[in-house]
């Protein structure tokens, strides 16, 4: 077998070091890209880490009455009263009235009951919308209060606070320099969110628009036809203002 010129040999060296070298790049885009694909797996968009959940909650209040005393003050019947209209509206199982029994105030409490069934009576409460349940207390020397309750359907979120990564380069937080969000960016706005919404609907589903107004429709479109001014008709001394501040 002839010996290679050296510039063959040299030419050989050259296509095998290109070849491992376009090797090595293949396989590290490979594992850079399964990198990418596993972090991606992670959300980083705060609504799909911090969902907020429609459940059922438990809506309450307390009525503390005295051992000498069976009515309700005046303070007392207005909560009441507060209470069954919230019922009437996003109330979704009966309400239940619990009152404590062997006690020093059980008797008053009985006679507070009743005047609470009338309260919501009056609010058009049905009787059958109303469950009164007794419960014991550990220390039956002690004064317990009535307490009224139904469920509702509310809007959760969280919870928050939870750090399970350094914020900083570290040995437990590789990813950081994925330039990623930490996981309780935005919780406690979705938080705050679900606890102000008055309808936890309103966050699944838009309502429906309200019908328009008729006669003020027709007004404005018998304005139009007649080729006059649809709009509200200013003061001959307020037309020049720019606004009503300061008056």
């Amino acid at each position: 077998m002839t010996d290679l010129p050296n510039s063959d040999r040299s030419h050989r060296r050259a296509r095998a070091l290109f070849a491992v070298l376009g090797l090595s790049v293949v396989l590290g885009a490979c594992t850079y890209n399964d990198r990418n694909d596993f972090t991606a797996s992670v959300p980083t968009d705060y609504r799909h880490r911090h969902p907020i959940a429609i459940q059922d909650a438990e809506r309450s209040v307390d009525v503390f009455v005295g051992a000498g005393r069976g009515g309700l003050t005046a303070t007392q019947r207005a909560e009441i009263m507060s209470l069954a209209s919230a019922w009437l509206r996003e109330g979704t199982g009966t309400l239940v009235i619990h009152t404590p029994a062997r006690t020093p105030n059980a008797r008053a409490a009985s006679d507070a009951v009743r005047e609470i069934k009338s309260l919501f009576a009056a609010a058009g409460i049905p009787d059958r919308g109303i469950t009164v349940r007794s419960y014991h207390v550990d220390d039956p020397r002690q004064l317990a209060t009535l307490r009224v309750t139904y469920p509702r359907i509310v809007a959760v979120a969280g919870p928050c606070g939870l750090w399970p990564e350094d914020l900083g380069p570290s040995i437990k937080n590789p990813g950081y320099y994925n330039n990623r969000p930490y996981y309780n960016l935005g919780c406690a706005s979705q938080r705050n969110l679900a606890a102000m919404v008055a309808n936890p609907s309103d966050l699944v589903q838009p309502r429906s628009e309200d019908p328009a107004y008729t006669p003020r429709r027709n007004t404005v479109l018998e304005r139009y036809r007649a080729g006059e001014r649809t709009g509200a008709e200013l003061a001959e001394s307020d037309r020049n203002k720019a606004s009503s501040v300061g008056k």
